[in-house]
């Protein structure tokens, strides 16, 4: 029997990616990433505002990975705390027309909708307990605006779909990566009347997990079973573990972490800090890492620009965890920009990747990408072909 699955989230909390470690799945066959899908015009883009008030989650014990229910209720929602919030969110919705307040429990989202409504805003709330006639009746009058405001504890993660949502407020810190997705997932549909959705992040889960678009899995439960952690080398690109001090490839050696505090600013959620280089050429080869003796395919961006530096893209397919898992969308991405087809190509051959190499050498290098600095490097966020390759 062969078994399909369909998630946007291929990961859950103290179990890593569903497809390792005896998970019912053994592969990811057709990964994509929010990047690719919010630039191809599938998904709307989010924005944040960095709030004036953060829930403290000081005290607030874990267990399996995630905050104590009871004890993150406690410490969270209190009236002051529930005020400023309600506040924030009506000074910056300006005209907006669909909120929706992800909250840590029933009282907590009863709170909230009180606090909305001694402010004059039409609210509702639903939980775990609201029947499903009366569910139905205040999503159905949220959807056609006579609800401006819906807030809702652990109800509307998954499986509520309404477009036009163009305010979310996280009001729920969480250790999960998959939950912190999903809720902000709830404002990535194309709407009618707006091209983004805002969010207001009170829970500190942007600084707590980063960007939508960069979120890694959760390491697997036990002792040492998870990805090592890894960053590139300056000089040569290599790719080593976190803890190295010099590079065992190139000598180069790397400089003392800063300590200083991570510092959110506005619209962090989607790191929007796109630079456009446009491409020349590219050339596809492969490399072999010297730490994990395992090769890589690799392609040069040339800059059209006569005094511009190449941009260096690598895409480690057969690595494991986490790596394999991004450089598998990476890779649908560009084969579905350019056009080419390596469907009839043998995955099991060791030639494989110099396969892919030759295809990709012969297809259409995009006309543009988009970079982020990272390091004293460039990480490709974006390829375009214009006009659209198959146009």
């Amino acid at each position: 029997m062969r078994i399909v699955g369909l998630t946007a989230t291929p990961y859950r909390l103290g179990h890593g990616l569903i497809s390792e470690h005896g998970a019912i799945f053994d592969d990811l066959i057709e990964p994509v990433q929010i990047a690719e899908l919010v630039a191809r015009g599938f998904l709307a883009p989010l924005r944040s505002k960095l709030p004036g008030t953060v829930l403290s989650t000081e005290g607030v014990g874990k267990r399996g990975g995630e905050y104590i229910e009871h004890e993150l209720q406690a410490a969270v929602n209190n009236a002051d705390d529930n005020d400023r919030i309600v506040e924030e969110v009506i000074r910056r919705a300006g005209d907006r027309k669909a909120w929706l307040f992800f909250c840590t429990g029933v009282a907590h989202a009863e709170a909230i909708r009180n606090v909305l409504r001694s402010r004059g805003v039409v609210a509702e709330v639903v939980t775990g307990a609201t029947p499903k006639t009366e569910r139905d009746r205040i999503i159905a009058d949220y959807k056609a605006g006579r609800i401006k405001a819906l807030t809702n504890a652990d109800v509307l993660t998954t499986g509520f779909d309404y477009p036009d949502i163009d305010l979310i407020a996280l009001c729920r810190p969480t250790m999960s990566p998959g939950l912190y997705i999903q809720m902000a997932g709830r404002g990535m549909r194309l709407k009618s009347h707006t091209d983004h959705c805002l969010v207001l992040d009170f829970a500190g889960n942007v600084k707590r997990h980063g960007p939508i678009t960069e979120v890694k899995p959760p390491k697997h439960k036990g002792a040492g079973t998870g990805d090592a952690p890894v960053k590139v080398c300056d000089e040569c690109a290599e790719l080593v573990h976190a803890s190295v001090k010099v590079c065992p490839c190139c000598g180069y050696e790397f400089p003392a972490a800063p300590k200083e505090a991570v510092k959110l600013h506005d619209d962090d959620i989607m790191s929007l800090e796109p630079e456009e280089m446009r491409v020349r050429s590219w050339w596809w080869y492969i490399r072999q890492s010297k730490t994990k003796q395992i090769n890589m395919l690799c392609v040069d961006y040339e800059n059209a620009e006569l005094t511009g530096d190449k941009v260096t893209e690598y895409i480690t397919i057969l690595h494991d965890g986490y790596a394999r898992y991004r450089a598998k969308m990476t890779l649908r991405a560009i084969i579905d920009g350019c056009g080419a087809d390596i469907s009839t190509l043998d995955g099991e051959s060791e030639n494989y990747l110099d396969d892919i190499a030759e295809v990709l050498n012969s297809a259409k290098a995009p006309d543009s990408i988009t970079i982020k600095k990272d390091g004293r490097y460039y990480r490709v966020l974006e390829r375009r072909w214009t006009p659209a390759v198959g146009a």
